[in-house]
This record gives structure tokens, sequence and C-alpha cells, in this order.
């Protein structure tokens, strides 16, 4: 059975063909009805002798019928052999009789059981195609038959054309009601001369098959008769030989409608979900309603504009129900907007900003406006070491890539917020951070110095999980990560920035600079953490602290001390010598060979990198 979805998209099409279909094309087949009339008059019960169609056979080509297509299987022995001799002596390959293909299915297995006239017909020259036609779930008829030796595609070879390879998806173009071809009945074809007008079947396709004058309908049924995409108009059956007039010229003249497949419906869907989201993208109101109305039937009119004109059939359901569900959804949501300001706002904002600021703009949301104020604020800049090399690396591997940078700012972003800091932004690797703002922190220093070590222990945590997934797996270790601080405190500005229509919560001034600087430079000193003057003074009592350089940063003349902050305590006596190798360096005393470094390296390991780096500029 088909499917409700499908079923939509197929009535959709039922309809549309049937909008003002193309004409009959010029000179298409000619039916010849075994109807009621030509049984009273030939008074014979059905079937009839063969001999009779062998004479019909006879009369069509002295009138000049080009092909002859017989839609009656003559697959077994007449009573009378005469008889069949008589038909087999009127065939020849301007002939084409039915055969019939059908599935058998057993609990056993299926059966493909394929039926054919006679031999003694087919010696004679007589084509045979295959008459059978696929139902679709529903039990309409509207897919093209796809037999290299259809019945259609035998009559276009025996008047010397090849028949069109078609596809499984190419839907049946129909041209009219029952009865749309041109028909005489079958008494009538066989005395031309005294029943019909002169050259009627001069080089014409003529179909021999029943054709009941007044067409079956759908609750009383009928002999080789089937419901086409007409009979959703008509509710009457359309006779197995205009049917197979039908897909004659559906494959003479290309007519035949090619159904979309399933990206291209996607697309269709995506294209009014997309016309949809932007005839909503500033609201909904009365104009909504009547774009609606006018989208709805621009999606109908393309899509039979394409079915018409390319024959192609993209299903205007699936556009239409999609654009349609955005609007309403969208409506919904406007309506409701009102109440649900709190949760939206919520909801929009926890991702970037402390719990604190949220819950202030909820319950207050007339501060989502323009404007700042200076304030003192501890600021973080956290970036990923070498991550050119490790992007290049994934280059063929995007997704992999945009997961791992998740894994890495997720748990670096819940220690900001974990913290009271406020995530300012996101700039590719990099993470920006504030303290302070917009509620009143005292200990933003120490908070943010905190933040940032807390940092470091989650890429460590990362990195051994990284490197346990890729050994339960059997891929090679990916390269480690490793992250890049620098913090500073100082005067800012903060408050809501950008444009009247789009803005953040952001913080500006020279001290953001710095600390954006100090991220930048802690590479070349050899540590993962730098911070400013400001800050290590306003945490020297909670941290192990220890000055490294006093450096120019691009943008500013004057020395700026910088800092770092050691996991571990140090001894105030190696401190105390760290102290005065920095005050020999400042005052140009001190050389590569100094017996300090030794020291110093074996008793503050974290400073190794750092001391070999100072060797290295001074040697």
């Amino acid at each position: 059975m088909t499917q409700p979805w499908s079923l939509l998209e197929l009535r959709s099409f039922d309809y549309l063909s049937t909008i003002a279909p193309p004409s009959l094309p010029d000179e298409g087949p000619i039916i010849v009805a075994i109807d009621e009339p030509s049984m009273a008059e030939i008074g014979s019960q059905w079937p009839w002798p063969r001999d009779i169609h062998g004479r019909l056979v006879e009369a069509l080509r002295k009138a000049g019928a080009r092909v002859i297509g017989i839609d009656v299987i003559f697959a077994e022995p007449s009573a009378i052999p005469e008889n069949d001799a008589a038909l087999a002596g009127a065939l020849g390959p301007d002939v084409v009789l039915a055969g019939d293909e059908s599935l058998i299915r057993t609990p056993q297995a299926d059966q493909l059981v394929r039926t054919e006239p006679l031999v003694e017909f087919s010696a004679r020259g007589a084509l045979t195609g295959i008459a059978s036609v696929h139902l679709g779930g529903d039990g309409v008829l509207r897919q093209m038959p796809v037999y290299p030796d259809g019945f259609a595609a035998q009559l276009l070879v025996a008047s010397g054309k090849a028949p069109p390879e078609l596809s499984p998806n190419r839907l049946i173009q129909s041209f009219g009601p029952a009865r749309t071809y041109p028909t005489v009945s079958y008494y009538q074809a066989l005395d031309p001369e005294n029943f019909l007008p002169p050259d009627i079947f001069k080089d014409r396709i003529v179909i021999v098959g029943l054709s009941l004058q007044n067409a079956p309908t759908l609750q009383g049924g009928g002999v080789d008769a089937f419901a086409t995409s007409y009979t959703v108009h008509t509710e009457h059956l359309i006779a197995g030989a205009e049917i197979q007039a039908t897909i004659f010229d559906n494959l003479a003249h290309g007519l035949s409608v090619e159904r979309a497949g399933f990206s291209s419906c996607v697309a269709a869907i995506a294209f009014g979900a997309l016309l949809a989201a932007l005839l909503v993208w500033r609201g909904t109101g009365l104009a909504t309603f009547i774009a609606t109305l006018l989208a709805v039937l621009i999606l109908v009119g393309a899509s039979y504009l394409l079915l018409r004109l390319g024959h192609i059939f993209v299903s205007p359901v699936g556009p239409t129900l999609s654009f349609l569900s955005v609007v309403t959804g969208q409506a919904a949501l406007d309506y409701a907007a009102e109440r649900k300001s709190r949760r939206e706002i919520t909801r929009a904002f926890s991702r970037y900003l402390s719990p604190a600021l949220v819950e202030r703009l909820a319950n207050d949301p007339s501060q989502l406006k323009l404007g700042g104020e200076r304030r003192t604020l501890t600021i973080l800049f956290c970036d990923v070491r070498g991550f050119t090399t490790i992007a290049e690396a994934m280059k063929d591997d995007p997704e992999r890539l945009t997961t791992l940078i998740n894994r890495l700012l997720t748990p670096l972003s819940d220690i900001v917020l974990k913290s009271g800091g406020t995530i300012d932004k996101y700039i590719g690797d990099c993470l920006m951070a504030f303290w302070n703002a917009p509620l009143d922190d005292e200990a933003h220093a120490r908070h943010a110095v905190t933040a940032a070590l807390d940092m470091l222990e989650a890429i460590t945590a990362l990195n051994d999980e990284l490197a346990r997934e890729a050994a339960e797996s059997g891929m090679a270790p990916p390269p480690p990560l490793r992250i890049g601080i620098g913090i500073n405190t100082g005067d800012c500005v903060v408050g809501n920035m950008g444009s009247t229509r789009r803005f953040d919560y952001s913080v500006l001034g020279d001290s953001v600079n710095l600390a954006s600087r100090l991220e930048g430079e802690s590479k070349n000193y050899g540590v993962p953490l730098l911070i400013g003057e400001q800050t290590a003074a306003l945490s020297s009592g909670d941290f192990t602290i220890a000055e490294l350089d006093r450096i120019t940063v691009k943008g500013r003349t004057s020395l700026s001390p910088v800092f770092t902050v050691l996991s571990a305590a140090a001894p105030p006596a190696l401190l105390a010598k760290h102290g005065a190798m920095l005050t020999r360096k400042y005052a140009g005393k001190l050389y590569a060979d100094d017996p300090a470094f030794a020291a110093l390296k074996q008793g503050i390991p974290e400073l190794v990198a750092y001391y070999a780096m100072v060797q290295s500029r001074l040697a």
C-alpha cells in the first residue's frame, strides 16, 4: 500500500497533470474497440473465433494501417485449428501481439510468469509486446512500463523507431478521460469502406482491444480497464487499449514525466522553508496571511510549470507544508513571545554570559540597550597553540576538527562560568572572558587566575582522554593540545556594544589589548600563562608568582612587567635567586654561563623552557 505522504504527492500529480493537459499528438494511434455494438453485430460470444481477427488485420492493412497492435493474448490454441491458421496467415512484422508478465507470490517462493502468443503466430514475424502495467498502491496507473519489449515500445519498433530508455521514475502524462483517442467499433474496421471515412487508417498506428462505449466506473470495475490520473475527476476507468495508446504517445513524443528524486524533493522542501523564513523574518501579521496565500499559489504554480515545460514532477505538497509549518510556527512563537520573554532571554544568553547576568537580563530586558560604563576588570584570552598545524592535519575531516574544538572549548567555557566570569566571545579557537562585570567581584583577579590554572588541568585531562580513545579505536593518537593564556587587569569600558540591530555585551580598552598581547607572548617565554602587573599584584597573596621580563608590547611605548603563575610552590630561596637573576638581566650583567641557571632549572622545573630561552638570547 502507498504510504500517506507518497499518496498525497501522487494525488497532487493527478490533479496537476490533468490541468490543461497537452493535446493529442497529430497522427496518433486509433483505437479499434471491441465494444457492445461489435458484439451485437458479429453475433458471436466472446472470445470470437480467431479467423475474425485475421480478417481484421487484412482489412486494416488494406486500408493503409502502418502498424497494427492487438491487445488480446492468444496464448492457447483455439478449439478450431483452422481459425488459428487463418489468423497466423494474416500476421506479419507490422503486427504486434500482446503478452503478459505477472509476479506470483507464494509462501514458498516468488515466481515470475511470462505469457506469450502461440509460436505459430510469432513465427510469421509478428512482434510480441508485454501489455502488463504496474498499478500504484492506491490502484491507480501512473507509472510508465519499463519493459524493453513493452506493447507500446514494440509498436514503435514495428513503425521503424527505437523506443527511448526510461528510468523507473517516469510517470504517464494523460491526455484526457475515456474515449479521448479517436475510436471506431471493431465491426466498422472489418469493413471500413462501407462504415468509415476514406483513408482513416492510412499510415496510422491502430490498436485493437476491449473498449466499452460506457466506460466502467470505479465501483463497478471493468475488464481490461484501469484507474488513471483522470479518474480522480471522472471516476471512470480507461480501457487498456487506450492506455497503450497513451503510453505509445508518451514514448514517441517524449511526453512522460520524470518524478523528482529524493534530493530534489528535499531541496524543494528546504526552499519552501527558506521562503517562509524570509517572509516571517520581521514578524507575522495580516500581511503574512495574504503573502502566505500568494506563496502557496507560487509553489503550486512552479510545480505545474516545471511539469508542463520540463516534464519533471516535483510535488508541491512538501514545500507547501514546510512553508506553512514555518509560518504557523513563527506565528505561534510571536503570539506567545511576551509570555515567554524571560525563558527566551535565559536560553539565548546562558551560553555566553554568566548566570548572574542572564538572571539580571531576564528580570529586566530593558537593559538590552546600547551603552557602557568604565570599570576595573580582569580580562583573559585563551588560544590553542599550533592550531594551524592541527587544522592542516584534519583538513580532509572538517567535522572531526569541529568536534575537537567543541570538546576543547566546552570545558574551558564551563570553567569561566563556574568562576563567575563572563564569556565575551569565541574567535575561532580563541576564547575571551572577563571578570567583575556586570556584577561586582572584589576577587576578580584571583578568580581569573584560578580559572586559568583549571583550564591548564582540563587540557591535560582532555589530552589523556583523546589518547585513550585513539588507542581503543586503533587510530594514531592526535597531536597533544596546548593552550596559551594571557591575563591582565585594568580599566575598561564594558557594556552592550554594536549596532541598533545587533550587539554584544563586551569590553574595550588598552587593558584588553594588553591581555591579548600577553597571550601571544606566552609562547615566546616557554610558559602557558602570562599575567600583567596589576593582576600579579592583586593575586600575589594567593599564588606563587614569578616575574619573567619587562617587555614593550606592540601598540605601547612603556615597558610592561610580565609574570607567570607557578602551579607548585617554590622555596623562597629559589624565588630569591630567580629575582637576583632578573636584576642582573635588567642591569645587563647576566651571562649565558651564569651558575644560577643550573640551580633554577633543577629547583623550578616549570620554568626550564624559560631559562633555556634566556640563555639562548644571552649566548
